[in-house]
Parts: C-alpha cells; structure tokens; sequence
C-alpha cells in the first residue's frame, strides 16, 4: 500500500507539473501515443524585446526558445507540432523563432488554425511541413513599427531590408514564388486601413504559401510518416 500511495502522489504530481506547463506557456508533451510529439502554441501576439499589456493573449518569446532547444536536444521527443492561430506581433522575435525551427533536425509540421498573420506567415512556413484548416487565413503586409518613427532616408532603408529578410525566409520554406508573395504585400485594393492581402485556406495552398489544407488528424499522420523516416533516432 506504502508503494501504491507514493506512486499514485508521484503520477498526481506529474500532472500538475504538465497542467502548469500548459498553463503558463501553452506547451504540452504527448506520452501515450504512438509516437512522443511536443505541442507547441503560438497564440495571440508574439512579445518581444517590449512587455505588451495585460489583457493582450501573448506568446512569449523568451519562452520559446528554451523550449525548442530542449525538443532539439531530447532524444525521448520524436516531433514538434506547431499549433499557430496569432495575429503577428515583435517582428524581429518572430523571425527569430522561424529561424530556430527551421533550422531544426526534429521533424516538425505546422498547423494554421484561426490566422497564421503577419509575422505569424515565416512562422507557420517554417516547419518542414504546414496545414491550414479550410477556415483559417493568412494576412500578408509589409513590416511596420508603431511609436516614434524618425522620418529619415535610413529608416526606410531599415523597413526595406527587414522586408527583404522576410520576403527571402518565406520564399526560401515555401512554394511561393518572390514576385507572387511581393505582389500580396504591396496590394492596395483589399485592407480597409492597410496595404496587403488576406488569403484563405484553399487559396494559401493554391499559390504555395502553405503545403496542404487540412486538420489536426492530417498533420499528425504527416508529422508520424516524418517520424518513422527520420534520422533523428539516436542510438544509444
């Protein structure tokens, strides 16, 4: 009964462990599944180098990043599922993250759902697959800065080449050809109060920007076939 009692706490434990780690950074590890996959939200805004007010749904990058270092480096975890529905945010932090997972040997499939805006787009393409549900959509502009802005040749110059690091990510991890994607950014006709285009579902398929339209069910079968061709098995 001494060892029931003490596995039962430890398991009751566990739980809270996870129910906190959901909490507070919206991340969640599968473990009686057929293969260990790491959830990972990207919700709301993307926080950057600036703490955005309360009452905004933020993620945080700072806690992201750990995050994916560890999935890296974890031989238990087998694949990354990135469940994004963000209106953007910290531009240089977004870019960041995409980076980071691009960048990484875990098989990881992204999955739009609600939007995939702004700089949520380099985000979801740069998993080594990416689903969006027929519902969801992606708003595609050019970067901008809210405060004070100095009116000055060089900070045009420094819009210009953040676009371009945006624009070469995105066409880099994705079908999308460079004229297209330029052509969605600079549209004048669509946004009420902006410049840049909204593309739903089907059409993100369509034109490159996303791989497949399709659900959770869908990118966890292709993140499980990634899985079992993988070389990330590390042997003992």
């Amino acid at each position: 009964m001494k060892d029931e009692s003490k596995k039962d706490g430890s398991n009751a434990g566990e739980l809270l462990e996870e129910a906190e780690l959901i909490r507070e950074s919206g991340k969640a590890v599968t473990k009686n599944a057929k293969h260990l996959i790491h959830c990972l939200n990207v919700i709301g805004q993307i926080e950057g180098h600036y703490v955005l007010a309360e009452q905004n749904k933020t993620t945080k990058y700072e806690h992201i990043i750990p995050a994916l270092v560890a999935i890296e480096q974890d031989r238990s975890v087998e694949g990354l599922l990135i469940i994004l529905n963000t209106v953007g945010g910290d531009v240089e932090a977004g870019l960041a993250l995409a980076e980071l997972i691009a960048g990484m040997k875990t098989p990881t499939v992204s999955l739009v759902v609600g939007g995939g805006h702004s700089i949520g787009v380099p985000l979801a393409v740069s998993a080594k697959r990416s689903f969006i549900v027929p519902t969801a959509s992606m708003t595609v502009h050019p970067v901008r800065m809210n405060g004070t802005v100095l009116g000055v040749p060089q900070t045009l110059s420094y819009f210009d080449r953040m676009q371009d690091r945006i624009v070469s990510f995105v066409t880099k991890n994705s079908s999308i050809t460079e004229e297209c994607f330029r052509t969605l950014l600079m549209n004048t006709e669509e946004l009420v109060l902006d410049v840049g285009s909204v593309v739903e579902g089907a059409k993100a398929v369509e034109i490159g920007l996303i791989d497949s339209l399709g659900s959770l069910g869908d990118a966890m079968d292709c993140l499980y076939g990634m899985i079992e061709n993988s070389e990330k098995r590390y042997a003992d």
